[in-house]
């Protein structure tokens, strides 16, 4: 699946948003990708998951025994990637602010582990949940996303497959371009703001 591919998925669903958004990070954008209505075609989903795991499976050299992905966003993402690699599939949650497992998971010590994300735009959930899985006795092998917006320059600690990578600019509040100065941001993602 080629990269107009994977935007015609997103486009089709609905999922490529424009305009004036105000991301997890802290950070300004003005496009936003909202998985989440990728993810809840289950045939698009399967579609776009499948491509991901089939690029894992060619560039990942040791076998998958679990798929663990951050809350919210990475569930459903992870939920697929564990259907499509053949393995399991848990996710962490945040307790007071930090990562846990919860609701009876656990990660088998020395798991080889693919953490997977939805969309990494600065790494920092993806490293948080890398930490906690590592933490917990687990291997993480990889980690994976949808889309990459940073196209390649974040560095989460392991290996990052992504099914596409965008240059997508993000902005600091206090340097805004001109057009996004004089409008309101929108907050579209489940997470609350790094402080």
């Amino acid at each position: 699946m080629d990269k107009d591919a994977v935007l015609q998925e997103f486009r089709d669903a609905e999922a490529l948003l424009e305009g004036h958004f105000l991301l997890s990070s802290g950070l300004h954008s003005e496009m936003y990708l909202q998985c989440a209505r990728v993810m809840m075609d289950p045939d698009r989903g399967a579609r776009i998951c499948a491509a991901l795991a089939d690029k894992i499976r060619k560039t990942i050299e040791p076998k998958i025994d679990i798929v663990v992905s951050p809350a919210m966003g990475g569930v459903v993402v992870g939920y697929e990637m564990g259907r499509q690699l053949g393995v399991n599939s848990i996710f962490t949650e945040r307790v007071d602010g930090e990562f846990e497992l919860r609701r009876g998971f656990a990660i088998p010590e020395g798991a080889n582990v693919l953490m997977a994300e939805d969309i990494v735009t600065t790494g920092l959930s993806s490293k948080e949940c890398i930490a906690t899985i590592e933490r917990l006795g687990g291997n993480v092998v990889a980690a994976s996303c949808l889309i990459d917006r940073s196209n390649g320059k974040v560095d989460v600690g392991v290996p990052l497959v992504s099914l596409i990578g965008l240059e997508v600019p993000a902005y600091d509040a206090d340097n805004l371009p001109e057009h996004l100065k004089n409008s309101e941001a929108v907050k579209p993602g489940s997470r609350d703001l790094k402080k």
